[in-house]
């Protein structure tokens, strides 16, 4: 099954190479996904399979896509990668994205997050052709101070877990590039960086997230523990934000003057807090359950929200999918998931198309 989501994807993309790292992840692996059935000569590298169950894997995208499992960290090898796929465009979404395991594990977060970063950053700076680079950092690279006006693009960036922390340092690193190296606007490489959070969807495995962690704990019947009830994040579908990406892409490709710029995708409405996504859930699955921990074992920011009005009048883009149809598209896949584990190809493509719909209906 095959989806154009529209002429000016559909013009952009097709037959463009586009070198997608972190493809093996949850965003990777819907973004590798679209731009497969867009007609795009996808790359993919990441350093694993993250998970098991994988979204990667049950889309069988190992057999569609080119696919490299490698280090990021490891310049001498993606550099001749780079060399031997010249891309037309670069998503760059590989990290270790998981706050907790930064504080387990926070050389690994470092390395990967902020390393990995600047080696792709080297390897685009050797470009020999025109190439369009989004780098994808995170909502929580900037300073949290628990405010409830929403964070703009030229807020202070300055995170303090190790994850929070790697993804401030890595916003900076691309900066840094930019301004010594790709600010000639004669030069190859174009560059935007995108931040965006909290995005949940089908396909999503990852530990210590609480809609993974949710499903993994109800499909078995058990009672998941919830650490943080009234935590407050911007919610969205996981279509909403790869389709920020590729907006950010075209744009970034007609209009040069966007090079070095970054841009906030957040929900158009206000947070909300985790026990508002339970509850949302549970309308869609009524035998849920939960209880809530005593303690956190570690810190975690509680209110956390971005203001995406330069994406708005810039890009054009906002979120189609609000906060229940996000929920709803979210659990759907899961349940369809549960009930016919090896058809996740055609209802993934048909939840795109869905969504392509939305957007049709919405521009017209």
């Amino acid at each position: 099954m095959k989806t154009i989501i529209n002429n000016s994807l559909k013009k952009t993309f097709y037959k463009k190479k586009v070198l997608i790292t972190g493809h093996t992840g949850f965003k990777g692996s819907w973004l590798s996904l679209w731009m497969h059935c867009n007609g795009a000569n996808v790359l993919g590298i990441s350093h694993s399979i993250p998970t098991n169950p994988s979204h990667f894997k049950l889309l069988g995208l190992n057999r569609k896509i080119s696919s490299r499992i490698m280090d990021i960290t490891d310049l001498k090898k993606l550099r001749k990668t780079f060399i031997q796929f010249n891309p037309d465009y670069v998503f760059h979404l590989a990290a270790q994205a998981i706050v907790k395991v930064s504080y387990s594990q926070p050389l690994k977060t470092w390395r990967t997050n902020l390393i990995g970063t600047v080696n792709i950053l080297e390897c685009l700076r050797m470009a020999k052709k025109k190439t369009i680079a989004i780098m994808i950092t995170s909502d929580k690279a900037y300073q949290n101070l628990e405010i409830k006006r929403g964070y703009i693009e030229n807020d202070v960036l300055k995170g303090t877990d190790p994850y929070s922390a790697s993804k401030s340092s890595a916003d900076i690193a691309i900066n840094s590039y930019y301004e010594s190296f790709f600010l000639n606007k004669k030069g190859k490489v174009l560059i935007a960086t995108a931040r965006a959070g909290n995005v949940i969807g089908g396909g999503d495995w990852s530990p210590n997230r609480v809609v993974p962690d949710c499903i993994k704990f109800w499909s078995k019947n058990k009672q998941v523990i919830i650490r943080s009830p009234n935590s407050t994040r911007p919610w969205q579908h996981v279509l909403d934000i790869i389709y920020g990406y590729i907006k950010l892409a075209i744009k970034l490709k007609q209009n040069p003057k966007l090079h070095g710029e970054a841009f906030n995708f957040g929900p158009d409405k206000k947070n909300f807090r985790v026990i508002d996504v339970l509850n949302k859930m549970k309308i869609y699955w009524p035998k849920i359950n939960w209880r809530i921990a005593k303690k956190k074992k570690f810190k975690e920011s509680n209110l956390l929200h971005l203001n995406s009005n330069k994406s708005k009048k810039v890009l054009k883009w906002k979120t189609l999918l609000n906060f229940s149809s996000s929920v709803k598209f979210t659990i759907e896949w899961y349940k369809y998931y549960l009930a016919n584990k090896k058809n996740i190809y055609y209802y993934s493509t048909k939840q795109i198309s869905t969504y392509e719909e939305i957007l049709k209906k919405k521009n017209n």
